[in-house]
């Protein structure tokens, strides 16, 4: 069964961190591709970040560029999301799945998960 688990939310101030992480199983992890989205209430689901787990090659949202580092730990099936600076405007639902890039746009291959809360107060 292809499940990926995300964790590492939580209330947060203006200005700190948090390191979201996003467990992988039931399929061969570095075959794939991932993103991290995220969806604030009231609005759309949005890609946030995305890395290539054969060269490392990353993506970012240009209001995220210089505070979100994504990673991956293909020994431990797992992709992270370092969230630094963090802003109000971040708080949302975050989710993590396989991920295509095509024509301009990512894709998610999977169904989303239960996601991981970040709220980030003022």
């Amino acid at each position: 069964e292809v499940q990926l688990v995300e964790s590492g939310g939580g209330l947060v101030q203006a200005g700190g961190s948090l390191r979201l992480s996003c467990a992988a199983s039931g399929f061969t992890f570095d075959r794939y591709n991932y993103g991290w989205f995220r969806q604030a209430p009231g609005k759309e689901r949005e890609a946030v970040a995305y890395i290539t787990t054969n060269n490392g090659n990353t993506y970012y949202k240009d209001s995220v560029k210089g505070r979100f580092t994504i990673s991956s730990d293909n020994a431990k099936n797992t992709v992270y999301l370092q969230m630094n600076s963090l802003k109000p405007e971040d708080t949302a639902l975050y989710y993590c799945a396989r991920t295509i890039y095509e024509n301009g746009a990512f894709y998610a291959l999977d169904a989303w998960g239960q996601g991981t809360l970040v709220t980030v107060s003022s």
